[in-house]
């Protein structure tokens, strides 16, 4: 525990922020002082101008408590700037590295893999700025006041004591009874907007089916829930910021009745004076603690926020920069690999092993959950083998920083996801917009006329997820997104499955461009439409090699495998094992 604490770059980063909130706190002490320049001003215009009746004394006492008013105004002003220019410091040092924590999250099906993070994040940012903060800040100026309080009479001073303590029982059983709900409801309004968002990713199934009113009925209960948790927690919130209130008031007045009590007993240091100076201190000194009580959800909102971006972080550590690898050729080596899905132990590949040389495709081909997609995801990086490696060039491929690596690697997942911009955007990954490989990628797939009479053209908006293209124009700006800049290796999770036979021929022609420029492709498919580009063929069963080898060979062995079953009334898959 003690060792995730000091590597907790949460930590680290709240300590880089260490001088902001030191001025903030010089600036706090300064300005809770000049809260007394009203009640100074009271206690000497009746004292002093209306004994002398003196017009320049009252114009001097009222410059002085508007200039302590203006200087009050310019210090909150600059504290509030600092703690933005704090927030702002946080958000440059962490914000790129927990933006990227979340999509290796996502990779590896972690939790933290969504949009969580960056309203967490967000909600750590913002208590920077609050005023739970700011009431830290100004408690040591209590001690200032309760000092004072003590010097007028040592009664007056015990009793703002008693005081603070019954305030600080009172923010400790507001923390007991209200801090499990509101974790409660956090956790459900987590849950509720993260059902709400997959059901409107699947509008149109929800929607054509006549799923909405079941959809809304799920979505209603775990609403209701956090509704629920967190009217508890109001509820109890809310009786205890009302008895903090009444702490503070009452003390006020006791105070005054306690410091006219020692009046008549001769008994106050400083005059009669002092019994309402007493009372404005002794509501001063219980005033942070009040505002603590006030505004305790934010203090639990932050804790989970917190609690949550640490797990994350820790459980995706920063990589070390490694040494500039120079450019892959393409030489691709699986060594031996087992494999699972991110946080299962159930093997999903199983002892997978080939090579391939550039300018060589690899088609791989067997029924659904044999381990393509897996396979695919291994081979580009994004998942880690249990055991064995994946090598481009010699390097492993997964410990590879994907920053160097991503321009010569081109990956089409199964489920296209393209993101909301131009075609050209999307083509160029988002990066500086070559037009001339822009072009060349659209022209290999065939899609480059379809573009072109487009009212934009290659400045034609797709829309949010792409919607606004059909599935096999999606398809096909993937593939070209895949192959731009032609990247050394190509890895293609069913490429034709929204493609019609103009479709199919352009990936082929553009599988054979790609071999003659040196690429090593792999291409999982289920049709045969891409067999006649490939060079290699590998056969998946149940995560298992069943069959590996030059083209024509594993297909001859096939052949030869399914006529034997057939002729022995074996399965042709037992036969080829």
């Amino acid at each position: 525990m003690t060792n995730a604490k000091n590597n907790s770059e949460l930590r680290t980063a709240m300590g880089e922020l260490q001088p902001y909130f030191f001025r903030a706190a010089w600036i706090s002490l300064v300005a809770s002082l000049l809260v007394l320049a009203p009640t100074g001003y009271m206690l000497e215009v009746y004292e002093r101008v209306v004994n002398s009746r003196s017009h320049m004394t009252l114009w001097m006492l009222t410059l002085l408590v508007l200039a302590a008013f203006v200087l009050m105004e310019v210090l909150d002003w600059s504290r509030s700037q600092l703690m933005h220019q704090a927030s702002v410091a946080l958000d440059r040092s962490l914000s790129e590295r927990l933006f990227n924590a979340i999509f290796e999250a996502q990779g590896k099906r972690i939790a933290g893999g969504n949009a969580q993070p960056m309203n967490d994040f967000r909600t750590l940012r913002e208590f920077i700025n609050t005023p739970v903060l700011i009431a830290c800040m100004e408690a040591p100026v209590s001690l200032v006041f309760l000092l004072l309080i003590f010097a007028i009479n040592p009664i007056l001073g015990w009793s703002s004591v008693f005081a603070a303590l019954i305030q600080t029982l009172i923010a400790w059983l507001n923390q007991r009874s209200t801090q499990p709900p509101l974790l409660e409801a956090n956790r459900s309004a987590v849950a509720a907007q993260q059902y709400a968002d997959n059901s409107l990713r699947n509008a149109q199934v929800i929607q054509a089916m006549g799923m909405l009113p079941d959809i809304h009925r799920r979505w209603m209960e775990k609403q209701r829930a956090f509704l629920g948790q967190q009217a508890q927690a109001s509820d109890a919130g809310g009786a205890f910021q009302a008895g903090a209130k009444f702490v503070q008031n009452t003390t006020s007045s006791m105070l005054l009745g306690l410091g006219a009590w020692l009046m008549l007993r001769n008994e106050l240091n400083g005059g009669s004076a002092m019994m309402i100076i007493a009372s404005i201190l002794g509501g001063r000194v219980l005033a942070p603690l009040v505002q603590i009580v006030t505004q305790w959800q934010a203090v639990v909102n932050v804790r989970q926020a917190w609690g949550r971006l640490d797990q994350l972080l820790l459980a995706l550590p920063l990589r070390p920069v490694g040494m500039a690898l120079p450019a892959p050729q393409g030489h691709l080596t699986v060594e031996s690999i087992v494999a699972s899905a991110p946080g299962s132990q159930v093997a999903i590949l199983k002892n997978i092993a080939f090579s391939l040389q550039p300018g060589e495709a690899l088609v791989v081909v067997g029924p659904s959950a044999s381990g393509k997609t897996t396979l695919a995801r291994l081979l580009v990086g994004v998942w880690p083998a249990a055991s064995g490696k994946v090598r481009l060039d010699g390097v492993d491929v997964f410990a590879w920083n994907k920053a160097e690596l991503g321009p010569h690697v081109g990956y089409l997942p199964q489920g296209v996801e393209l993101f909301e911009g131009s075609l050209a955007d999307n083509i160029a990954r988002f990066g500086d917009i070559d037009m001339t490989k822009v072009e060349a990628a659209a022209r290999a797939i065939g899609l480059h006329e379809a573009i072109l009479a487009m009212p934009q053209g290659y400045d034609s908006p797709i829309g949010p997820d792409g919607s606004l293209l059909s599935g096999g124009q999606r398809q096909r700006v993937g593939l070209a997104r895949a192959i731009y800049g032609g990247p050394k290796l190509v890895v293609l999770d069913e490429p034709n499955s929204s493609l019609d036979e103009a479709g199919d021929a352009a990936l082929a022609s553009a599988i054979t461009q790609l071999k003659l420029g040196g690429s090593t492709l792999v291409i999982m498919t289920h049709r045969d439409s891409v067999l006649a580009v490939a060079d290699k063929l590998l056969v998946l069963q149940d995560g298992q090699t069943r069959a590996f080898g030059p083209k024509e060979e594993v297909l001859a062995a096939l052949a030869k495998a399914k006529a034997q079953a057939q002729a022995g009334g074996a399965s042709p898959s037992q036969a080829a094992s």
